[in-house]
């Protein structure tokens, strides 16, 4: 709305102009989103339901009775800045629509007295994942100047065609793995939140400098992404409504995002991925995330499913075990995570956009 805005005004105001720049587009959505969420969060504390306590983790008598549910609230301000802010397409207006969607399920959960089961959870993340991978499929085959789907990958100088189908399945399990790796690292005071703010802003600077940009695209040999800068945008506002949250959830937080915030967060994390074109980049922005909650899934499902017990002497979320077993405060594990992922991303950029 704004973009047009300002090509509607720019004839009649010069500085006007400066509202289809995409540098302060970017800098528009980052600082609004963050003052909206740090101001409107605690409004709506005693609308949110109350923290019931998650089962098997440590630090659910401490977070017992606190409002949570907040991605409600920032997730909302999120998608309404983005239409607001971002000129869109029909791809990012329906991702941004299933995200709320997928806040939505989180947030029923959330609020729900006996909580839902794993099972309808998974159902429902299943169902969102296969609508956001069709939509996906559809706009990239459509743009694709040969009609075909391709990714791109580090050690490969060309990119490599995807079968539609493939691509589908590979979408869903990506985004299904996100969302629930991230939901599964929302256990100490800021953690979560923090990982994916790194996320969001390494994925926020490749779409706006390096795969929306015709000539360092083509330096780099990755497919440029005619709407990196759009596709930023996006990513810049989510980034500061996140910030605006973890201005009160820091530990000690005064409120948590729940499923709300965390399934939403790792949703859009995996369309981020996704539409960058190499699923990898995942092992970039969320490598933590994926070792802190995915591998107490795969232990967890292999003793459901298989009767096969793997790290037995290892507590999952691992964050769980550094508290118990190393005796970390909720301060050191979210610095020292931090600090393993920030240096994970950087290696893991040179590699996949270097050695090509």
């Amino acid at each position: 709305m704004i973009y047009y805005l300002g090509g509607l005004l720019k004839n009649f105001w010069g500085p006007a102009r400066l509202f289809q720049s995409y540098t302060v587009l970017i800098a528009l959505a980052l600082y609004i989103g963050f003052f909206l969420s740090k101001v409107l969060i605690p409004k709506f504390y005693k609308y949110l339901p109350s923290d019931r306590g998650r089962e098997f983790t440590l630090t659910k008598e401490v977070a017992k009775g606190k409002p949570t549910g907040s991605g409600v609230v920032f997730i909302t301000i999120f998608v309404i800045l983005c239409f607001i802010i971002v000129p869109l397409d029909y791809l990012q207006s329906g991702i941004l629509a299933l995200t709320w969607l997928m806040m939505l399920t989180g947030f029923l959960d959330d609020r729900s007295l006996k909580g839902w089961g794993e099972y309808r959870k998974a159902f429902l993340d299943f169902v969102i994942a296969v609508a956001a991978a069709f939509l996906l499929m559809h706009y990239l085959s459509q743009t694709s100047p040969d009609g075909r789907l391709r990714f791109w990958f580090p050690f490969f100088s060309t990119t490599i065609h995807i079968p539609c189908w493939l691509y589908v399945a590979i979408t869903v399990i990506m985004l299904w793995m996100s969302v629930n790796t991230t939901n599964c690292t929302d256990g100490v005071d800021g953690l979560s939140s923090t990982l994916v703010l790194i996320a969001l802003l390494t994925m926020g600077a490749l779409f706006y400098i390096v795969l929306g940009h015709v000539d360092i695209s083509t330096y780099l040999l990755v497919p440029h992404l005619k709407d990196g800068a759009s596709w930023a945008i996006i990513t810049f506002c989510l980034a500061g409504v996140l910030m605006g949250y973890l201005w009160h959830n820091a530990f000690p937080s005064s409120v948590l995002m729940g499923d709300a915030g965390s399934r939403a967060l790792g949703f859009f994390i995996g369309i981020c991925v996704m539409v960058s074109g190499n699923p990898f980049l995942f092992l970039a922005t969320s490598s933590i995330i994926f070792v802190n909650g995915g591998v107490g899934l795969l232990k967890v499902a292999l003793k459901r499913f298989f009767h096969i017990s793997i790290f037995e002497t290892v507590r999952f979320p691992l964050h769980d075990h550094m508290r118990k077993n190393k005796g970390w405060s909720p301060t050191q594990v979210l610095i020292k995570f931090m600090i393993i992922q920030l240096l994970i991303t950087v290696a893991m950029l040179g590699i996949f956009f270097k050695i090509r």
